[in-house]
């Protein structure tokens, strides 16, 4: 049995979900890069691929993770030609795949099964989708991510696992596709496994709300967007965003564009904007 999922901390959860029931035993296999965001177009393609690390590469410099993190080298296509070669290899070898309701999980849902459509009768998901479940005190909560469910409740989870139908094998991937030919850079979960899509500056206006006209750090404004917004996205993304805006010219900045504790921002005062805008004083 394989296991697949598609953030760092279900690992550990989904781990120790198999500690309490060996029927679960197996490898964990995770995918690593956040397929809600940046190019899809050609994704399988080598020109695709690179556009895609180049981008992370823009995305990641000078931030918090530049140096840390080599996102944009995630291999996962070496982890799906492995996987290939080992259900070739075992007929009898079955994948689980563990997906939230979010459109994280789900847009490496899209990526990884349109890559194996030759295993179906072998692929298996287990999609929580508006599934309650019971948290450590006891109440029942209806998680977004794999990570929020205590591990004896996987034991639960296990039972919704279905094998990946013969219809979802040919209509997926071509959603999948369509979505690559649409050429945006914002993946939104739009209910069940359906994704819509926005262009890159999607979430500016959301980060604007938490820029106020004091001295805040960047990184209070980033974690006041991923606490209190509806729709939020990676903090690096975030960064990436955030740095944008200031380059518009509409804000102020102290301190060094890098990462998010290393500047601070707030709006401009009226005199400058309007100065800023061009409007006569």
């Amino acid at each position: 049995m394989i296991h697949i999922v598609f953030n760092e901390p279900d690992v550990e959860v989904l781990k120790k979900a198999i500690e309490l029931d060996e029927t679960l035993q197996g490898d964990v296999l995770l995918i690593k890069d956040d397929y809600a965001v940046g190019p899809i177009k050609d994704i399988y393609e080598e020109e695709g691929i690179e556009a895609r690390k180049q981008w992370w590469r823009e995305v990641l410099a000078g931030g918090d993770y530049d140096g840390k993190v080599d996102m944009f080298e995630v291999d996962d296509m070496q982890i799906v030609v492995d996987l290939i070669v080992k259900l070739a290899l075992a007929p009898d070898e079955k994948v689980y795949i563990w997906a939230a309701q979010n459109k994280h999980d789900v847009s490496g849902y899209y990526w990884l099964m349109s890559q194996l459509k030759d295993f179906q009768g072998k692929l298996y998901i287990l999609y929580l989708n508006n599934l309650p479940f019971i948290n450590e005190k006891g109440l029942i909560f209806y998680p977004e991510w794999l990570s929020q469910i205590p591990p004896k409740e996987f034991l639960k989870a296990k039972k919704l696992a279905r094998p990946i139908t013969l219809s979802e094998f040919e209509v997926d991937p071509d959603e999948w596709t369509r979505l690559q030919n649409e050429d945006k850079g914002v993946r939104l979960l739009e209910g069940g496994k359906k994704l819509g899509q926005k262009e890159y500056d999607f979430y500016d206006e959301e980060l604007k709300k938490y820029i106020t006209n004091d001295w805040q750090k960047a990184n209070k404004i980033i974690n006041n967007f991923l606490n209190k917004s509806k729709q939020t996205t990676g903090d690096a993304y975030a960064l990436w965003r955030l740095k944008q805006l200031i380059a518009g010219g509409n804000y102020d900045v102290q301190g060094e564009l890098k990462g998010m504790k290393d500047f601070e921002v707030k709006g401009k005062s009226a005199q400058a904007a309007a100065v800023t805008e061009g409007t006569p004083q």
